[in-house]
């Protein structure tokens, strides 16, 4: 599970395990801190369904109109989800989807500058790719969802520190974290905390 900022490229989180609730819910709740702090977020999944149900879940609102009756529920003002359905619809019975949808009510004053183009996850898909010849552990492991969790997340962490806060992106010539504002220079970092991963509500707060 791998959530990333498409403009600074920075990594908000890697996390690896089965494909269950539990691993969504918590990439999900993530992102509801980020909606908390920017009021603004554009969520782009490639073909999985489960991204925009748990935002709207864990996030959405009442919409108040003045009008009678049970009060619709929307995302917050602000807050978009945008879901391209991949490969061919012939054999399924029934509506087809459209190739681009919005799987989950809007606020009504959100605006919607997101084209069709871009609603893609080609960044992620190139990113696995790279992950996979730089990483032996994830590399064996993926296909069976990480038999020895642990150990993998240890590698999966240690590279989200390099990712973030060392090595300088090629496309923004700037280390994510610095292109985010989250580090003063744009520059590789050369310190880290004893910890090393820093928490996300200090990463949030200079959004």
């Amino acid at each position: 599970m791998v959530l990333r900022d498409r403009a600074t490229r920075l990594l908000w989180d890697m996390h690896c395990g089965r494909k269950d609730r539990k691993l969504f819910q918590k990439a999900m709740r993530l992102l509801c801190q980020v909606i908390e702090h920017t009021g603004d977020l554009t969520l782009l999944t490639d073909g999985e369904r489960r991204y925009g149900s748990l935002v709207f879940e864990l996030c959405s609102e009442a919409l108040r109109t003045g009008q009678r009756g049970r009060p619709k529920k929307t995302l917050p003002k602000g807050v978009k989800v945008r879901l391209k359905n991949k490969g061919s619809q012939r054999p399924k019975r029934g509506r087809k989807r459209p190739k681009y949808q919005a799987p989950s009510p809007e606020h009504p004053d959100t605006a919607q500058p997101v084209a069709t183009t871009a609603m893609h996850a080609n960044h992620l898909e190139a990113f696995h790719t790279s992950l996979r010849r730089r990483c032996a552990a994830y590399r064996r492991r993926t296909n069976t969802y990480a038999k020895n969790q642990t150990r993998l997340q240890e590698r999966l962490d240690v590279y989200w520190i390099v990712h973030n806060f060392v090595r300088v992106h090629v496309t923004t010539r700037q280390v994510p974290a610095g292109a985010l504002g989250v580090l003063e220079s744009a520059g590789p970092a050369r310190h880290l905390g004893p910890h090393g991963r820093p928490h996300y509500g200090t990463q949030q707060a200079g959004l």
